[in-house]
């Protein structure tokens, strides 16, 4: 006897992948896991506080509170000093901006210069505390009256440029407003 016919049967598939595509699944989930999981420095990046040297021959100076440091550009950090371009009161007195990079320069001449990055900035530039000549990079800019303090730990510093008419001090009625309100 003879089996019916059958006219609607459905078509038997076999595992299109052979079961590989689990496997292949399973190790994406994983890698992604482990890739977003995972501490970014698990397998020995250099820490992000290594000091950071240049020759006085790779230092650039930008303006009051940034520096080139061979191919990284550094800001330093707990500081605020005028942008070049900035005038102190009227146009007479001349530009703020340039005499803070100016007092940079001649802070960081003809000596090597070591920053510790401390962070980084909304542009993704370093902010480092640096020392050039054994001396405070920072600290200096501040004291000398070319930068404000923008940390409470160099605000005594900023107090005695501002009493003893320093750097930008020396006419602070003619200060920048925009540069007083930072």
């Amino acid at each position: 006897m003879r089996e019916p016919r059958r006219i609607f049967k459905g078509r038997q598939y076999g595992p299109r992948f052979g079961g590989s595509g689990l496997g292949v699944a399973c190790a994406v989930v994983a890698a992604l896991v482990l890739g977003f999981g995972l501490p970014s420095n698990l397998f020995g990046s250099a820490p992000a506080d290594r000091p950071i040297t240049a020759e006085a021959a790779q230092i650039r100076v930008f303006d009051g509170e940034t520096l080139g440091l061979g191919d990284r550009i550094i800001r330093l950090s707990g500081i605020a000093a005028p942008a070049r371009g900035e005038a102190c009161g009227d146009a007479a007195r001349g530009d703020c901006g340039a005499a803070a990079a100016a007092a940079l320069a001649g802070l960081v001449h003809g000596q090597a210069v070591t920053c510790r990055i401390e962070g980084h900035d909304g542009f993704r530039r370093g902010l480092a505390r640096c020392i050039a000549g054994g001396r405070d990079v920072n600290a200096a800019m501040v004291e000398t009256g070319f930068a404000l303090a923008s940390v409470p730990v160099l605000r005594h510093l900023e107090v005695a440029a501002r009493d003893g008419r320093q750097g930008l001090w020396a006419d602070a009625s003619l200060m920048p407003a925009d540069w007083r309100r930072r």
